[in-house]
């Protein structure tokens, strides 16, 4: 019995095929996915001669690349040049453009942001007993997972351009690993070629086979019957086959997390700590490690121009200090300003990509306030187009790690100086408010709990991190601060945004060490010692009880709402905390 082709087979479809590209199964999914196999290859005008007769591998990369199921033909650009990749995006996919300053603006179709809901792991027998199953990782099978995978791959075998980006995750060499991008869209190589480390031409021909490869077919969807999925998206991981598979969505992010989520599993099994955070260091070699979600001002706060910048996103801390994983830094567009953010207003130019941003169409300049497309506009640029970047991106153990929350109720104040079992368990609860745009479907500020300060990226249990955490903050005697750059005199559609001018300027006094000094007083049921005095900030604003504008017993409703919702999300972990954790939370 013949089976369907490549192209449109999945494990529950097993009926005859008639001209071999097209199924003879009438399930809707069957037709649909044939028809879109019949207008790829009508577009290539090459799928069928690819699959019955591949070009002959020349080289070890292409003979490395070919055991993967990948054809070989002439069209593949490895390691292209921004300018080529400019080029063939200008070409080949609507909505593509150079923007006024010189970066490429690109679309990301439907998804604008990640898809959590759709990240799957696959149960595997050396990693079953380390991995943190549940809605954060989900459980695929292997068999579902070579599906997706023989999907992915021929799909990418239809087109005329098919993009390689070999690059490195990890920038101290004990613990970077080689990865592998294979992807049909050249935004998506751009992409990446800012978001890895980039390999010199030596390292570039002694590549070899890569640690991990994602196959980004992103724009073929899944198949959202087969055993395990519930969406025409799938972003799945299988570690045993150090593979990553993208179906159904455009969205860049995805491969960048896709790295992280990989490396927050290596590094811990290693015996160093991945975190989720961005980290710069200032003159005197003092380190800063800052901790929070998309939207909460890691990347902004972190980009100092008095301070070298070492990484907006990613790090690990090993027994020497920190180094950052990524060669590129990945900020938010929105509402963006030379005035706000210079550093990262300069380094929108050639090279980098714009994602979903709106532009004027005869000027090319773009409208940074626009949310018509998303929220969630993005720029992705190589590191060193900050100008205070510092390169190689390694560090000493940081002096000071500063929790970052966006809080959508306007009662946690600006700053506050933990005690090392409140900064567990500030870091095991990771709250703060979903910034509209960086996940499908959030369109306003939602408050929320996320673990580590990066959930979505957990592969082990949280608390392993948060013990390996503590061990480091121990050892070497760092500080650590819980700094609210949400809102102010009252809740969402209430209250205003902290500034960013006076979040710079609590910033500013942990690093000076002002606030080491300072005089503290304690703050109601979350037991928070807040300074009584801040250089730059207003004094009313640093208690959130003074600077409330409704009346006292809707703060005081208000603060013990959100007091009831960090003990209920701690009862996940309380069995695994110590005492002195759990009764660093607020107390009723």
């Amino acid at each position: 019995m013949l089976r369907c082709h490549p192209v449109v087979r999945y494990a529950s479809c097993m009926q005859k095929c008639g001209s071999g590209l097209a199924p003879a199964c009438t399930r809707p999914t069957c037709r649909s996915t044939a028809r879109l196999y019949s207008q790829a290859a009508r577009q290539s005008g090459r799928a069928r001669q690819r699959f019955q007769s591949p070009v002959k591998p020349t080289s070890s990369f292409e003979q490395l690349l070919s055991q993967t199921g990948l054809s070989i033909t002439t069209q593949i650009q490895r390691n292209a040049p921004a300018a080529q990749l400019y080029e063939h995006a200008l070409r080949y996919e609507p909505g593509s453009a150079i923007s006024s300053s010189g970066a490429l603006i690109a679309r990301s179709g439907k998804k604008t942001g990640r898809s959590p809901r759709d990240k799957r792991v696959v149960e595997e027998s050396a990693t079953v007993d380390d991995v943190w199953w549940g809605p954060v990782n989900k459980k695929l099978s292997a068999e579902s997972f070579a599906a997706n995978y023989e999907r992915a791959a021929n799909y990418l075998n239809t087109q005329d351009h098919m993009y390689v980006f070999d690059g490195f995750a990890g920038w101290d060499p004990r613990y970077r690993i080689k990865v592998r991008v294979v992807c049909a869209r050249a935004y998506h190589a751009l992409f990446m070629n800012n978001m890895l480390i980039r390999p010199t031409a030596e390292e570039l021909e002694n590549f070899g086979e890569p640690d991990f490869t994602i196959i980004n077919a992103g724009q073929y969807p899944a198949e959202e019957f087969a055993d395990g999925m519930t969406s025409s998206t799938s972003v799945a991981i299988s570690f045993e086959r150090r593979q990553m598979v993208i179906l159904g969505t455009e969205y860049a992010g995805e491969m960048k997390k896709g790295v992280f989520a990989v490396m927050h599993y290596l590094m811990p099994k290693a015996g160093v700590l991945s975190l989720h955070s961005s980290c710069n260091e200032g003159p005197r070699g003092d380190v800063s490690l800052f901790f929070g979600l998309s939207g909460t001002g890691k990347t902004t706060l972190s980009a100092d121009p008095a301070r070298l910048l070492i990484g907006d996103d990613e790090h690990v801390w090993t027994d020497t200090g920190v180094f950052n994983i990524e060669g590129g830094c990945y900020a938010k567009a929105i509402d963006l300003s030379a005035k706000k953010e210079p550093e990262i207003f300069n380094a929108i130019r050639f090279g980098s990509v714009l994602e979903n941003v709106v532009y004027d169409e005869q000027t090319r300049a773009v409208d940074y306030s626009d949310r018509s497309i998303t929220e969630n506009t993005r720029c992705a640029y190589p590191i060193e187009y900050i100008p205070s970047a510092k390169v190689p991106c390694i560090g000493g153990h940081p002096k000071n790690i500063i929790l970052l929350t966006c809080d959508a109720f306007g009662v946690l104040p600006p700053v506050s100086k933990l005690t090392p079992a409140q900064a567990m368990y500030h870091f095991i609860s990771g709250y703060t408010a979903k910034i509209a745009g960086t996940e499908e479907g959030v369109t306003e500020p939602e408050a929320t709990f996320s673990a580590c300060f990066g959930q979505p990226f957990l592969v082990w249990h949280p608390v392993k991190y948060a013990q390996m955490l503590a061990r480091k903050m121990r050892e070497h005697n760092a500080h650590v601060w819980l700094v609210n750059t949400g809102w102010s005199g009252g809740a969402y559609g209430v209250g205003k945004r902290i500034s960013l001018k006076h979040s710079r300027a609590i910033i500013d006094a942990i690093h000076s060490g002002e606030l080491e000094k300072a005089t503290y007083t304690n703050y109601g049921a979350f037991n928070l010692q807040i300074p009584q005095a801040v250089s730059k900030v207003p004094d009313r604003l640093l208690n959130p009880s003074d600077a409330w504008t409704g009346n006292p017993e809707e703060f005081s409703s208000t603060l013990a709402k959100l007091a009831q919702l960090f003990q209920a999300n701690f009862k996940t972990y309380a069995d695994k905390a110590t005492p002195d954790i759990v009764a660093a939370g607020p107390q009723l």
